[in-house]
């Protein structure tokens, strides 16, 4: 045999050895001993489960009465308070120390509400330590993604997670906790933590190192030369200020109205346009976020409208426009009249700025929805879907608070700026019913320049035309959120699902022939129903192609209406 063919070799036996090495690892290395919290204390047999802290409030050694099996359960006592269960584990000294671990366990999570903020849940925090007990903070494996639940499971659910183990680590510290939670009752069983091939978790960071690379956008000066012509409604068209009719195609983002500070929007901007070729991205955004309410952002959401206002650059440099959407549900209150009057005053009369001011109402009269009133939390038909969307919090402040302003009074706060930016306004139904405007609820302008109604439509959705009800003869359609995902939302009986392949090129025929305007929805991997698989933007098979041969001039054929 030859000796390069030795050298040939040599990597294919590092790897089966490490393959090997790992194997041996994990079926002889489990860190959490007595991880099924079976074995009693030998000095408390009655009372607790052996080599586990017991904390001094909180968490108490469950039997289930049927089965016989132990579980640990964490139990919120009173609004706010922390329970925990701290462990430590040291890696064995006469053993080769893993380079990454998997902890898997089972849980089980009830009557929960989160806290205050958004990461006061039931979560697994995770750090390690050095040779000398402190904490080790250096270093891309530092910081593992800390496991988090934030809602209700349906009984005992199996979940695990894999990190890497920084190369000073003498152990790892895993704190087991209800997160000044409001209420809930955590429960755990079958805990391990064992070595794992750290190959996939290496790749996975260095994939999230260059996607953050990628992230990067310069903050660019307004360039008034490149921006786009100021747009104004002449009965059921959209036109420039010298006559010409415009089309609005473009993309629906996500991510500011859920984190505010989410990095993403200036790279998906330029994509959106860039590449995708939309002269439009729908930016959803939040009052509470806006004005720098959210627990965490301590600058009074001088950053959060920063970044707005570099998005905002960035299309208009580009000669697109940016509609900034209000994402909240079921019914405008003060606080997004009070909204629309800052964001108004602070675009006032941009160009590329239109103004999407609240997302989804629903569950309410055509009067109510106008012009302000009680709303109907009774016999709330609607309720279902829309909560799946919602956080604890969003709920019970919707079913608390039981009057609107209505949607007149959102125009009224936009245009008593001065602001004559185009408004898209939603009809109820979570803006797939229109009936509303064709029999005399149809929005007062108030001497801007028109107002653009908004449609939403996905694939469990029927009657586009009853609904629609004659809209589109006399105002502008635009469709603001659309879209079918092959991975079917639980929400909505999966028989009314239908297959994407066949949905999103009718839709889009439909929306064509029409000549209506539209936001695909989502231009994110994790907002369903998705545009985009991944962070480099490329597009789903089922969905995203098909938008993306739509925004680059193809005509679909629409073979039947729904």
């Amino acid at each position: 045999m030859h000796k390069r063919q030795h050298l040939l070799r040599l990597p294919i036996t590092c790897a089966l050895f490490l393959a090997a090495t790992l194997a041996t690892l994990a079926a002889t290395i489990d860190l959490i001993p007595n991880g099924n919290i079976e074995t009693a204390d030998p000095t408390d047999p009655a009372g607790w489960p052996d080599k586990w802290p017991r904390p001094e409030t909180g968490v108490t050694w469950e039997k289930d009465p049927e089965t016989g099996n132990r579980f640990l359960r964490l139990a919120s006592q009173k609004p706010g308070e922390m329970i925990m269960i701290y462990t430590r584990h040291y890696f064995p000294k006469n053993t080769p120390k893993p380079q990454a671990l998997e902890l898997a366990w089972r849980e089980r999570l009830a009557n929960f509400k989160r806290g205050a903020a958004q990461w006061h849940d039931a979560r697994i925090m995770i750090e390690f330590l050095d040779a000398t007990d402190r904490k080790i903070t250096d270093g891309p494996a530092a910081k593992p993604k800390h496991p988090f639940t934030n809602r209700d499971t349906k009984g005992w659910v199996q979940r695990k997670t894999s990190f890497l183990v920084p190369d000073n680590a003498a152990a790892v510290v895993l704190m087991y906790s209800l997160f000044e939670v409001q209420s809930g009752t955590l429960d755990l069983d079958d805990l391990h933590l064992t070595p794992a091939d750290p190959a996939q978790l290496e790749a996975a960071a260095a994939k999230r190192a260059a996607e953050e690379k990628a992230r990067y956008v310069p903050d660019e000066a307004p360039d008034k030369s490149k921006w786009p012509p100021e747009l104004h409604v002449s009965g059921n068209k959209i036109l420039t200020p010298d006559g010409r009719e415009i089309l609005l195609r473009g993309l629906s983002t996500s991510g500011m109205e859920t984190l505010y500070q989410d990095q993403q929007g200036p790279k998906t901007l330029l994509v959106a346009v860039e590449q995708w070729k939309a002269n439009i991205l729908r930016l959803p955004i939040r009052d509470d976020h806006w004005f720098g309410q959210t627990p965490g952002q301590k600058d009074g959401g001088e950053a959060y409208r920063r970044q707005v206002d570099k998005i905002l650059t960035l299309a208009a440099n580009r000669g697109a426009y940016l509609l900034i959407d209000l994402h909240r549900f079921r019914a405008p209150r003060p606080e997004h009249a009070a909204f629309w009057t800052d964001v108004a005053t602070r675009y006032k009369n941009h160009p590329a700025a239109l103004f999407d001011i609240f997302n989804e109402p629903h569950g309410m009269s055509w009067e109510v929805w106008r012009d302000g009133g009680q709303l109907n939390t009774a016999n709330d038909k609607e309720k279902l879907d829309e909560d799946s969307f919602l956080t604890p919090e969003e709920r019970a402040k919707k079913t608390a608070a039981n009057h609107t302003i209505g949607m007149q009074a959102l125009v009224k706060a936009v245009r008593d700026t001065g602001a004559k930016n185009l408004i898209l306004a939603s009809g109820l139904s979570w803006s797939y019913d229109l009936t509303g405007i064709s029999n005399g609820y149809a929005l007062d302008d108030l001497g801007g320049n028109g107002i653009v109604y908004s449609w939403h439509a996905y694939n469990w959705h029927r009657n586009w035309i009853s609904k629609l009800a004659g809209v589109p003869q006399k105002h502008p359609i635009l469709v603001a959120e659309f879209g079918a995902d092959v991975k079917k939302m639980d929400f909505i009986p999966l028989k009314d699902q239908e297959d994407p392949y066949t949905w999103a090129p009718d839709m889009l025929g439909f929306i064509q022939n029409n000549n209506f305007h539209y936001t695909a929805w989502c231009f994110h991997p994790a907002a369903t129903p998705v545009l985009i698989s991944d962070w480099n933007y490329t597009p789903t098979p089922f969905w995203g192609a098909f938008a993306k041969r739509a925004l680059a001039g193809e005509k679909f054929e629409m073979k039947r209406e729904r």
